[in-house]
């Protein structure tokens, strides 16, 4: 028995070394060391942890540590990560953002969901987000960082993104033109699993919006709802852009965010701490991690550092 068992998990482990199978089947993390044998997929151990919570649909087990039987080893030699994908991620909108494993834990969850739960991808036009949608999503409040609901509206037609902070508003507190959007998931500094950060830019300055819902599904929901409006903004601003020119230009992540240390111009300024967020050629500074503004924005969205900032590593 135990040399079938050691035979069995060479024969899965060796399955890795096929084409497709070299990474994990939802997230592409290198070296999956798990695997589905009711799906025929390989995975890497955090989205097997997410498979586990979808018993009646996916089994996983360890390639290494768990006892293969020939039935399952034969299922998953049939089958693969190529073509499951052929399968669950047939039409995958152009837009709909494919997480990889390093990010938040609510786009890989929802993610794997959707294709194998909710099963969104098998068939043309299926139940997913488009350009336009409106529902309520507690929004951090400026002064007290209390989160409060508020109704949004996201219309692909206007090119726009609106909130109103009570539900019989008749004019909207803010219009966000959906091509200065960014919007990003902070679970960490919102200190919230589905914390979702939406920066825009406005009258020449960097503006952030931090949204929630109790939901994952919906909130993600929003997130893919921003990218095909934007997708289809970009698609008329940018006529002779490709597809993937276009997708490189939706919503991303920051390239680097943390505390440092900053003085002002003067010899006698002492050093500050502030919250820096790198966004490709964008260098923002603000007081708090949640502040709506940015503290010095400059023309073109470029901040402001004509006052010589000097920076230093914050050593916590």
């Amino acid at each position: 028995m135990s040399g079938e068992h050691n035979w069995n998990a060479a024969t899965v482990k060796n399955l890795t070394a096929r084409e497709g199978n070299g990474t994990c089947a939802d997230c592409r993390a290198p070296d999956p060391q798990w695997a589905s044998h009711t799906l025929g997929i390989f995975l890497c151990v955090d989205c097997s942890g997410i498979h586990r919570n979808l018993p009646e649909i996916s089994k996983v087990k360890s390639l290494i540590m768990d006892n293969w039987d020939d039935t399952q080893v034969q299922f998953l030699a049939s089958h693969g990560n190529i073509a499951a994908k052929a399968i669950y991620e047939a039409h995958v909108p152009v837009y709909y953002y494919r997480p990889k494993h390093t990010d938040c834990h609510v786009l890989r969850e929802q993610w794997i969901r959707s294709k194998y739960e909710r099963k969104e991808f098998i068939k043309p036009k299926g139940n997913i987000s488009n350009g336009s949608k409106e529902g309520n999503l507690l929004k951090r409040g400026r002064d007290n960082g209390q989160y409060l609901p508020r109704k949004f509206f996201l219309s692909e037609i206007d090119g726009t993104l609106k909130y109103f902070t009570k539900p019989d508003a008749k004019e909207p507190k803010t219009v966000i033109r959906i091509d200065t959007v960014n919007a990003s998931f902070q679970p960490v500094k919102m200190k919230n699993a589905n914390g979702l950060q939406i920066t825009y830019v406005k009258d020449n300055k960097t503006r952030n919006i931090f949204v929630y819902h109790n939901d994952g599904q919906e909130i993600v929901s929003w997130f893919n709802a921003i990218r095909s409006a934007q997708f289809s903004y970009m698609q008329i601003a940018f006529p002779k852009a490709s597809d993937k020119e276009i997708i490189s230009r939706l919503t991303r992540n920051f390239l680097k965010e943390g505390y440092m240390e900053k003085t002002g111009p003067k010899q006698t300024d002492g050093f500050k701490k502030r919250w820096f967020t790198l966004d490709h050629r964008r260098l923002m500074y603000f007081k708090d991690p949640l502040l709506k503004h940015s503290l010095r924005q400059g023309p073109n969205t470029m901040p402001l550092l004509y006052d010589m900032i000097i920076f230093t590593l914050l050593r916590l």
